[in-house]
């Protein structure tokens, strides 16, 4: 465990160095827009380089931003909200975890039956109509799903709400009806996320458990008279389940990177919205921040799907799985 630690560490670092140099290749920075500004005087634009130290090299800037968050977990200051860069992420970053969680729970409550299924009717008329699906929706990107989904609002509304998590008198409600205005409005952005991901689970599924079926001790348990639900469900689903457990990390990690495009055409405050909007303001810091807690949350989900992997086959050591 220790071991990985020091590379989830080691992966934070050069993942947050990376980044950084990336945005700095960006021409221009944050002041350049506050130039074009008449009623800012240049003492002001200088004053304001110093206070984020945007008058430091790269290196240093670096090196700054980093000894805060070993020393002081500080993030720094967001250039745009004037506010502690902390203090966004953690208004930002659970509304992109609900969203991520139920489009994971929702894709594979869905998946993962259906795959099993198309397997078990292999080449028969519910299988071959389960793989158009899964092509089309394998092909259709993600803003068109978007786009099409907002139409159905449109062409329906006021049944499915679009905008925001919450509605205007949320804070009026129950408790229990707070979070049926938030599932309320999840509905959308949770089927714009989980239609691409459904779609490749699927299809993985039916391939991993047909590869099952033809192995030799699943013929012999057939051969034995065992009940065909027992053989499917208990011996093959069993095997073929740990591929699909493997992925479950980078599964988590691209509905955070996709959920930028249900966040923006959908109004939800998560943080692909707020890293869009750092990003096309320059504002480093918060920019930074939030591609670091992506990364962050790309390692646990790995370490998720390690710890999930272990419970399902007692026989795999953690320390092999990197």
């Amino acid at each position: 465990m220790g071991k990985r630690v020091l590379q989830a560490l080691l992966t934070l670092l050069l993942a947050s160095a990376l980044s950084f140099f990336i945005i700095q290749l960006a021409p221009g920075d944050y002041v350049d827009t506050l130039r074009q500004n008449p009623k800012i005087s240049p003492e002001r634009i200088e004053e304001i380089k110093r206070q984020f130290g945007l008058d430091k090299s790269w290196p240093e800037q670096f090196g700054l931003w980093l000894w805060r968050i070993l020393t002081k977990g500080d993030f720094g200051t967001s250039f745009i909200y004037q506010r502690s860069v902390a203090s966004l992420l953690w208004e930002r970053v659970p509304a992109t975890l609900l969203l991520a969680i139920a489009s994971l729970i929702v894709t594979w409550a869905i998946a993962i039956p259906l795959g099993i299924f198309a397997a078990v009717n292999q080449n028969k008329l519910a299988d071959r109509l389960l793989q158009v699906i899964s092509y089309a929706g394998q092909g259709f990107p993600s803003f068109i799903t978007a786009l099409g989904l907002l139409v159905l609002a449109q062409i329906t509304s006021p049944l499915f709400p679009v905008g925001s998590m919450t509605s205007i008198n949320h804070s009026e409600l129950t408790w229990f009806g707070r979070i049926l205005d938030v599932g309320w409005h999840m509905i959308l952005p949770t089927i714009a996320l989980s239609i691409t991901s459904f779609a490749g689970l699927q299809r993985i599924t039916r391939g991993e458990l047909l590869d099952v079926l033809r192995q030799d001790y699943i013929q012999t348990a057939r051969a034995k008279g065992l009940p065909e639900n027992r053989v499917i469900y208990v011996h093959a689903l069993r095997n073929a389940v740990n591929p699909l457990i493997t992925l479950l990390g980078f599964e988590l990690a691209g509905l955070l990177s996709g959920a930028f495009i249900a966040e923006y055409f959908f109004n939800w405050p998560g943080l692909g919205r707020l890293t869009y909007q750092a990003l096309l303001a320059q504002d480093l810091y918060l920019l930074m921040a939030s591609l670091v807690m992506s990364a962050v949350l790309l390692i646990l989900g790995n370490l998720i799907a390690d710890l999930m992997l272990k419970a399902a086959d007692p026989r795999i050591r953690l320390e092999n799985l990197n």
